[in-house]
């Protein structure tokens, strides 16, 4: 039997640790089981008793005849680790541990979760969890869950299968999706991963004909590799993979690893992720039953004109306000839907707005006004927002929209007034259909934008130089000298500068830098020199640098006594249209990352910046830089001079070349400030850091 079936398919489930009494959650799993049709073979354990909920019942796992092809282990502690151990021995294909107290309590756990961890590798038994609530198909029906809201009477069927780390969102998910009609195919609460993480099921799921979308609640990534290969290989097969992940606060990432005690990490840095592997990440947990409808069986488009019709002004301007917080832009109406809708009493093309109040919601006019909003060539996207008439006339709202269902272009329908039977009406028929405008404005922004998986950069390797560099650092220092020295090995332009022993060789220093120059203490204890007052700028001559150089170092010594001090930097003075900072940093999940944002003393003030995984190309460091809001000035706002984009986009990709794995040790670097000067002039570097590990 393969992983997937025994996961999914499985003819013989052994329940260890079952329970008889209805009250507890240990009797869920079998009771589902059987309420929702599980057509094998289930096969309780308990030491009390030879039956349990009418099913003969075993003692012990060694008496179960046969094979077993996925045990629910629903013990807890080191009675669950013994019992994985039982199932190893005996060859059962894959086990789900249903109890938390593992790695996501604390060092008592944790000992635990790696005696685990040992039987997973030692016996080769696959596992799903601990803290696990089950898995679930939905055809053929298999409710192997302890999740109180399978006590439902029927399990929808549907195309979309689930991968959580939270076992409870599933449930949340479920309520939510039958409330509108939608059902899954699979759904499975990984839990904390000692084995099975999201990513390998991910990847399982990509081959499952009977999966048309996979959708994730994530709470960290600890396979991330896994995942990448699972999401392109989606994007292949056609399938959209969406992602809900928590995390983006700080209390968020907190919660997040007292509930699986993992890292949550960066949500940069995971969005960087999504963005390099194509994945579809929501930032409304709604959204992830709302916009796998607008995905699915569409190739990714490309585009960011919206349509938009209405039988309701202020509903459709509460979802345009939220398309355009988006990125998306509003199309204005084809002059041919404006002069069809004249003769009829309705006037359009005043605005990009086309609100059909007027008409009474004429199941005619809408249709008419929805096939010619499809058929123009300046639109992406067609949206029709509905109002009372979802509510009160549900048949006749949908009417005139369900026979675009097929459409060639993404077609939607917002309703604006609590309208479950139109809604409804308008998934059974297959019209993506939407109840909040922040979720509907989300999905058609990720069915116009969504990322597609970009082509992985092979072999890119650290210019010659960068080894020798790295190494003086590492024997050294990394002060900034250094720092500037691996810097320009990897091809980013350094301010032209000089390193003195002491103040008196200041000034034949700032004579062959030429003044005005700038002054800097070298020292790989201070980071960070301004707060040290290891900084002078605009130094006009030798005498007046020489000057500044012994207060400097008085300054230096009272505030870091303990710092070695390796002299001074004398740096001729640059200057360029805006200030720039990048960013490299080794995350502990995804890996390199690069940060290109707003430079100068106020970059942590602002947080205005573009991450990526690293390394990137010149056309992916172009998007960073469109994306920083602050860099606008240097692309060519209004009357200002243009900046060179070009040179900076070269200057980020061989900035990202830290990656090369040949410099793992470097941990994190940065250039503050990147001086962008004007077009065809280039950029320059005036500091840098560098930390190894």
């Amino acid at each position: 039997m393969s992983l997937f079936e025994a996961l999914f398919q499985p003819r013989r489930i052994a329940l260890i640790g079952a329970s008889a009494d209805p009250a507890k959650t240990t009797s869920r799993p079998q009771r589902f089981l059987a309420r929702h049709g599980f057509g094998g073979e289930i096969l309780p354990v308990n030491p009390g008793r030879d039956e349990v909920l009418g099913v003969r019942a075993w003692r012990d796992l060694a008496q179960v005849p046969g094979e077993i092809d996925h045990a629910y282990i629903l013990l807890n502690g080191a009675d669950a680790v013994a019992a994985l151990e039982a199932c190893g021995r005996r060859g059962v294909r894959v086990a789900s541990i249903l109890a938390g107290g593992f790695a996501d309590a604390g060092a008592a756990g944790a000992t635990l979760q790696d005696a685990l961890s040992r039987i997973v590798r030692e016996t080769g038994i696959r596992l799903v969890g601990p803290n696990s609530i089950g898995t679930v198909s939905t055809d053929p029906p298999m409710a192997l869950t302890a999740n109180a809201a399978f006590a439902v009477d029927r399990l929808r069927q549907g195309r979309w299968a689930v991968v959580s780390q939270s076992g409870s969102l599933i449930g949340a998910l479920l309520s939510r999706a039958d409330a509108r009609g939608i059902g899954f195919s699979r759904l499975i609460s990984v839990g904390n991963e000692v084995d099975l993480a999201v990513g390998k099921v991910a990847d399982l799921l990509v081959d499952d004909p009977k999966s048309d979308a996979i959708l994730l609640f994530l709470e960290t990534l600890r396979d991330p590799e896994r995942l990448a290969q699972a999401a392109r290989r989606a994007h292949a097969a056609g399938k959209p993979v969406v992602a809900y992940k928590l995390g983006r606060s700080a209390v968020g990432q907190e919660l997040a690893r007292s509930h699986t005690g993992a890292i949550a990490g960066s949500d940069a840095t995971f969005d960087a992720f999504c963005r390099r592997h194509g994945i579809a990440r929501v930032s409304m947990f709604e959204s992830l039953i709302d916009v796998p409808a607008l995905l699915v069986g569409r190739p990714p488009a490309r585009g960011k004109r919206v349509a938009v019709a209405t039988t309701t002004g202020g509903g459709a301007a509460m979802v345009v306000d939220n398309m355009a917080l988006a990125g998306l832009e509003i199309a204005m109406p084809p002059d041919e839907l404006v002069a069809w809708l004249k003769p009829r009493g309705i006037a359009a093309g005043h605005g990009p707005l086309i609100d059909l109040t007027l008409a009474g919601a004429k199941p005619e006019i809408v249709s008419g006004t929805i096939e010619r909003l499809l058929a123009d060539p300046a639109n992406d996207a067609v949206l029709f927002v509905v109002g009372s008439s979802a509510q009160f006339n549900p048949e006749l709202a949908v009417e005139p929209l369900v026979r675009f269902a097929q459409a060639d272009k993404p077609f939607a329908v917002a309703l604006t007034p609590a309208a479950e039977k139109s809604l409804a009406l308008l998934t059974a028929a297959g019209v993506p259909a939407f109840r909040h405008p922040e979720s509907c404005a989300e999905a058609i922004a990720l069915c116009l934008t969504r990322p597609v998986p970009r082509a992985l950069l092979q072999a890119v390797t650290a210019p010659a130089g960068t080894s020798d560099a790295l190494a003086a650092g590492r024997v050294n220092g990394f002060d900034e000298r250094r720092a500037a020295d691996l810097f320009a090995a990897l091809g980013v332009p350094m301010a032209k500068s000089l390193a003195v022993p002491d103040a008196k060789r200041i000034a034949a220093a700032v004579s062959e830098v030429g003044a005005p120059v700038a002054l800097k203490i070298l020292s790989a204890d201070i980071p960070h020199k301004t707060e040290a007052g290891g900084v002078a700028l605009g130094l006009p001559d030798g005498a007046t640098a020489s000057v500044a150089a012994r207060e400097m170092e008085r300054r230096v010594r009272a505030h870091s006594p303990g710092a070695k001090l390796d002299g001074f930097l004398v740096q001729r003075m640059e200057r360029g249209l805006a200030e720039a900072i990048l960013g490299y940093r080794r995350d502990p999940l995804v890996g390199p990352t690069v940060t290109l944002g707003l430079g100068g003393v106020l970059a942590e003030i602002y947080k205005d910046a573009s991450t990526r995984l690293a390394p990137v190309d010149e056309a992916e460091a172009l998007e960073m830089i469109e994306e920083v809001r602050g860099l606008a000035t240097i692309r060519g706002y209004r009357n200002l001079p243009k900046g060179d984009v070009a040179a900076l986009a070269r200057t980020i990709a061989a900035f990202s070349r830290l990656a090369d794995p040949v410099l793992a040790s470097v941990t994190e670097a940065e250039i503050n400030p990147l001086l962008v000067k004007r077009d065809g002039e280039g950029v320059v570097a005036v500091d840098g850091l560098v930390l190894v590990g």
